[in-house]
């Protein structure tokens, strides 16, 4: 299986979707970038750990590390290993030296835990081409000088009744100003149309 390594780019509310947070992953050595929407306390979660906050009394995640180190497992890695119909699948990693498991778990907590264990972050090529967001997603063509204006994309027929120019320059403005959730959704509509 080809792993490929990504790195917590980014932590922010959604942009369309209220009371969740995008996740940006990025490729540790190289410029595509991976959005994953998750829940309000699966961010508090990462953004805890992130910024070296401890809390009062242990979190889940807190506890799913307490758990693991009495029984002498450790998290080695996470792997986001699929995505199907929007849904991210991702496996933590665990092992005692001797044996090795692996938890079915959502990237959002598998990412928190790997976080807490100091355990890196992985991939697939196949991921990445299906949800990953790079210029590349422009098909190759010369990048549009200027997004067009007044447009702000509200649902999915919005982007139905837009022309392929405009969904182009309207995917290059969310890459240029690192809207990867929108890119996404724009992304999404352009395939649709391929």
């Amino acid at each position: 299986m080809d792993k490929i390594k990504l790195e917590i780019l980014d932590l922010s509310p959604s942009q369309l979707q209220a009371g969740s947070f995008t996740l940006i992953l990025t490729e540790a050595n190289g410029d595509r970038r991976l959005p994953i929407i998750i829940g309000m306390f699966e961010a508090q979660a990462i953004a805890i750990e992130m910024e070296k906050i401890t809390p009062t009394r242990p979190l889940t995640h807190d506890l799913f590390k307490s758990f693991s180190k009495s029984f002498d497992f450790s998290v080695e890695e996470i792997h986001i290993s699929d995505i199907s119909e929007g849904v991210f699948y991702s496996k933590i990693i665990c092992t005692d030296g001797i044996r090795q498991k692996n938890i079915d778990a959502r990237p959002s907590d598998a990412i928190a835990i790997a976080l807490r264990f100091n355990a890196s972050i992985y991939t697939t090529e196949n991921v990445l081409n299906e949800a990953g967001i790079s210029a590349d997603d422009l098909g190759g063509q010369e990048k549009p000088k200027t997004a067009p204006k007044n447009i702000k994309v509200k649902s999915s027929s919005d982007l139905m009744s837009m022309t392929a120019d405009d969904l182009l320059k309207m995917l290059d403005e969310a890459i240029r100003n690192e809207e990867y959730e929108k890119a996404a959704k724009i992304r999404d509509e352009i395939d649709k149309r391929n």
